[in-house]
């Protein structure tokens, strides 16, 4: 039987009951809920329970830091405002990432939306921003799966008003994966597990036929269900194509079932690289397949070796870095400080708005925001389109750690073609090596 915290992939019904009745009440009597002038409200959504926990683990910490630099207001335009961060966790859910948007716009009465990691999250949430008339501000997906995944022409104006996205793209995924991949001598055949989601069919669609004209073989099984349990058929292909790369995109489960069962069936012995998106972001994915684990190949959208600081709470990436291991015991992750960027950039364009409590005005200083966060620059003004800034991803591997280490693995930089400020420290080695 269902109860008030029954959850069914959306709100559970004390949450919609609480979050509605302000609005209800005042509904009833013909008026609209009333917001304080002096208080900036910004919604942050992301996913920090469920299988896309590993993105969300470390916001609670970046939300403190946040927090703690906002503490006594922010000032723009010569006036003082109080800020409230209204955070909420989207367990992983789609429908649900929608909801709570909904929620945030209707009854919370936000100025601004922030929405943070992978196209489960951040295409429902933008588009109940644009629905709705609110600024909203994303990052950490590929901006294709962001700008073509929610209908838009290559040749035609954009469709959005409202929402703004930064962060990598397929044609970053290519420079460095080409300059990543040259590192090691291979026959170049590249065995790619791209799933149907928004992400590998964005990624299949537009990144494979640009590394087959770098003289890539690309050996593709087809698209593959989340929650396969039998990667056998893909296995064989492999190893029959005689593939010395493999690329992926996959959630944690996926991957770790394929090469599992990639080690079983020996294809782990054939292939040179390894190279992981999305699983390979983390630390506890990597650990949680033992030595299997070791030289995977990944990529960085944030590094600690990043030479930026936060433009919001000055904090540079090692400190940030240390910070939170020292704070939770854990060890550093890349989403750290690209959830942080997110906040650099949005209060950046709070700043720079002729009125933050506009929702017109702080739209209109998104469409011209030109930035540096702790992740790099982030600039509206320079296409592929108006509502796209493009950022770098670099090249990155999980290596053992070095003797008396807390941790099992080191993740370092092996190369830097979409950011040549961050400093490479390692040479990238063979996986079977």
């Amino acid at each position: 039987m269902t109860n008030d915290m029954t959850r069914k992939g959306g709100l559970t019904r004390r949450e919609m009951l609480a979050a509605s009745a302000v609005t209800s009440a005042a509904l009833a009597f013909g008026i609209k809920p009333a917001f304080a002038a002096d208080t900036l409200k910004v919604g942050f959504i992301s996913p920090r329970t469920g299988p896309l926990a590993g993105f969300g683990e470390t916001d609670g910490y970046v939300l403190d830091v946040v927090r703690k630099a906002l503490e006594k207001g922010i000032e723009i335009g010569g006036k003082t405002y109080a800020v409230e961060i209204l955070d909420q966790d989207t367990q992983s859910d789609p429908s649900r990432a929608g909801q709570l948007a909904k929620d945030l716009i209707n009854n919370q009465g936000i100025d601004m939306m922030l929405a943070v990691s992978t196209p489960e999250t951040i295409n429902p949430v933008s588009d109940a921003c644009e629905a709705a008339g609110v600024p909203c501000l994303s990052t950490v997906m590929p901006w294709e799966a962001w700008y073509f995944g929610r209908g838009a022409k290559p040749d035609q104006p954009s469709p959005f008003k409202w929402t703004y996205h930064f962060g990598f793209g397929v044609g970053e995924f290519h420079k460095t994966y080409v300059s990543q991949w040259n590192l090691i001598e291979t026959n170049k055949k590249v065995g790619v597990m791209y799933p149907n989601d928004a992400d590998g069919n964005a990624i299949r669609a537009n990144l494979a036929p640009l590394l087959a004209k770098d003289g890539f073989t690309i050996v593709d099984p087809g698209a593959y269900e989340t929650g396969t349990t039998d990667f056998s058929s893909q296995i064989a292909l492999f190893k029959q194509e005689g593939v010395e790369i493999i690329n992926t995109f996959p959630i944690p489960p996926d991957f770790a079932t394929f090469w599992r069962q990639a080690a079983q069936q020996g294809l782990h012995k054939q292939v040179k690289i390894v190279q992981v998106a999305k699983t390979g972001l983390f630390p506890s994915g990597v650990e949680a397949l033992g030595s299997l684990g070791v030289n995977l190949a990944s990529a960085a959208y944030w590094h600690k070796a990043f030479p930026y600081n936060s433009s919001l709470t000055g904090v540079s990436g090692p400190a940030l870095a240390d910070g939170y291991e020292a704070a939770s015991g854990k060890q550093w992750t890349q989403q750290l400080g690209a959830t942080l960027s997110l906040f650099d950039a949005g209060f950046a364009a709070l700043k720079a708005a002729s009125d933050p409590k506009s929702k017109d005005a702080v739209a209109k200083s998104l469409s011209t925001l030109n930035t540096v966060t702790i992740a790099g620059k982030v600039d509206f003004t320079s296409g592929p389109f108006p509502n796209v800034s493009p950022g770098p991803i670099i090249g990155t591997q999980w290596v053992k750690a070095p003797e008396g280490s807390k941790f099992a693995l080191d993740y370092v930089v092996t190369e830097n073609a979409t950011d040549p400020n961050v400093p490479v420290a390692a040479k990238l080695l063979p996986y079977n090596g």
